[in-house]
C-alpha cells in the first residue's frame, strides 16, 4: 500500500461494534445499521458464471473521495494509469504491477515553519478537492472544486502549469486538437490551450436554480466541442474560438415545482460517425447530427450517467440502475436487465464481448452484451466492510482498472 496514512479511528467504538456484531450475527458492520429495504437489495441473485474474474494487483490511494460527490475516476495513457484522491494524492501506476512510478500530493498546508513541518506528519493538509483527470499530449490534467487546473509532465508528476478558471470543476476536462475543454457548474465552458494554460475563449449558458450536483464532461470531435447544459440542450461550439455553432433542446422542462423540472445533462456527449447521443436526467435520449443538430432519434430513458458504445449497440444505465442496450441507428431497445436495480450502478465499461458495471456495495459485474445475462461477478470488499464502487471500471490493456470510494485501485482480469 503507498500514500496517505488513514486517519485515526476510534478504537473503543469499533470494539463495542465488533462485539455487537459478533454477538448478533451480522456479517459486516454496515448490516448491522441497513434496514429491511437495503438488506434485500443487497442480496444478490444467484448467477451461472461463465468465468472468474481474479485480482492482478491492489493499491491504496489515501482516502478516496470517502462520501463527497465525485466522478473521479482514473486515466491511463503511456502505458501508466493514474490515479488520484480527493484530498490531494495523485500517482501513476504501472498497468501490469500496479507499482508507484511517481507521486505527488497537492494538499494545501499552511506555511508555518517547523511545526507546520511536524504537523504534516500527522495530517493530510487542507483537501485539494480533485474532481477529475484527464491525460493527453504527455500531459496530465487534474481539475479541482476551487476551479484549479494543473498541468502535470507525465513521465515524472512535475507541474508543467498550473490556471485558474471561474466555477467549480466537477466533471474531467477533454483535450482536443490542442485545446483543453473546462466545464464548470458555474455554466461556463472554458477552452486553454493544452501547452500553456493561456485562456483561448469562454462561452456562457444559463443555469437554472435548481440543479443537480454534476455537470457533464465535455467531448471533441470534428472541429468541435460538444457540451451537455444543465438546461436540457446540447451545444456545439468551435473549438478555435469557442463560439456555439448550434444548439439543440434534447428535453424541455415540465412539472408544477423546481425539482420536478431539472432537466440536466450530465452526461459526456456520446460521438460516433458524425452522430452524437445525449441523455437527460429527466428521461430523453437522443441521436443528433453534429453538423446541423437534427434530431434523428428520441427515447425515453433517464439517466445522469455515461452512455457507452460497441459496434452498434449503445448501453443505457438509468436513474434505478437498470441497465438497457439499444440499437445506435434507430433507438430499437435490444434487451434490458433489472436484476441490479437500485444498487446505485455506474456507467457501463465495454471489454471484449461483455460490459462491466460496479455498484455501491464494492461488487463489479459482467455482463454479456448480446443478451444482458450476468455472467460474472466480483467483489472487491473485505469481509468486514464494503468497498463501494462509484465510477465505472477502466478498460486497460487485459485487464479492468477499478477504485472504490474508499481509495482502493484494483487491476482485474477477466479469465
Amino acid at each position: 500500500m503507498f500514500l496517505t496514512a488513514k486517519r485515526k479511528k476510534n478504537i473503543s467504538a469499533v470494539g463495542v461494534l465488533s462485539l455487537a456484531l459478533l454477538l448478533s450475527g451480522c456479517s459486516t458492520i454496515s448490516d448491522w445499521f441497513a434496514d429491511d429495504e437495503e438488506l434485500e437489495i443487497r442480496k444478490l441473485a444467484p448467477i451461472d458464471a461463465a468465468f472468474t474474474p481474479t485480482l492482478v494487483w491492489e493499491q491504496q490511494i489515501g482516502d478516496g473521495v470517502e462520501g463527497y460527490f465525485s466522478r473521479l475516476r482514473p486515466a491511463y495513457d503511456n502505458n501508466k494509469v493514474y490515479v488520484a484522491e480527493r484530498r490531494g494524492e495523485v500517482a501513476a501506476l504501472d498497468p501490469q504491477s500496479g507499482k508507484v512510478i511517481w507521486e505527488k500530493n497537492f494538499a494545501k498546508f499552511k506555511d508555518e515553519g517547523m511545526m507546520d513541518s511536524i504537523s504534516r506528519l500527522w495530517s493530510s493538509g487542507e483537501s485539494a478537492k480533485i474532481a477529475g483527470l484527464a491525460a493527453a499530449e504527455n500531459l496530465l490534467f487534474i481539475g479541482t472544486e476551487d476551479g484549479v487546473i494543473l498541468a502535470l509532465n507525465q513521465q515524472d508528476g512535475e507541474v508543467v502549469w498550473q490556471a485558474t478558471v471561474a466555477g467549480e470543476i466537477l466533471a474531467a476536462p477533454a483535450i482536443g486538437e490542442g485545446v483543453l475543454l473546462v466545464n464548470t457548474g458555474a455554466g461556463v465552458l472554458f477552452g486553454l490551450n493544452a501547452e500553456t494554460g493561456e485562456q483561448l475563449w469562454r462561452s456562457e449558458s444559463d443555469v437554472p436554480p435548481l440543479t443537480l450536483r454534476g455537470i457533464s464532461t465535455p467531448t471533441s470531435g470534428n472541429g468541435g466541442a460538444i457540451v451537455g447544459t444543465p438546461t436540457g440542450k446540447l451545444q456545439v461550439h468551435i473549438l478555435d474560438s469557442g463560439v456555439v455553432a448550434w444548439e439543440t433542446a434534447i428535453t424541455t422542462p415540465a412539472g408544477a415545482t423546481e425539482l420536478e423540472r431539472i432537466v440536466d445533462i450530465d452526461s459526456a456527449p456520446l460521438l460516433y460517425g458524425g452522430i452524437v447521443y445525449s441523455i437527460a436526467y429527466n428521461g430523453t435520449l437522443a441521436a443528433v447530427e453534429l453538423r446541423s443538430g437534427r434530431v434523428i432519434w428520441k427515447r425515453e430513458y433517464a439517466s445522469y450517467r455515461n452512455l457507452t458504445l460497441s459496434d452498434n449497440q449503445i448501453f443505457v444505465v438509468d436513474n434505478n440502475s437498470h441497465i438497457y442496450a439499444l440499437d445506435r441507428r434507430n433507438g430499437v431497445e435490444l434487451w434490458s436487465q433489472s436484476g441490479l436495480k437500485r444498487r446505485s450502478l455506474t456507467e457501463a465499461e465495454p471489454v471484449g464481448d461483455h460490459i462491466v458495471v460496479g455498484d455501491k456495495w464494492g461488487f463489479l459485474h459482467w455482463l454479456d452484451q448480446e443478451s444482458g445475462k450476468i455472467v460474472a461477478r466480483f467483489s472487491l470488499g473485505d469481509d468486514d466492510e464494503d468497498e463501494s464502487v462509484y465510477v465505472s471500471p477502466l478498460k486497460v490493456e487485459d485487464n479492468i482498472i477499478a477504485i472504490t470510494r474508499e481509495g482502493k485501485v484494483a487491476a482485474i482480469a477477466s479469465r
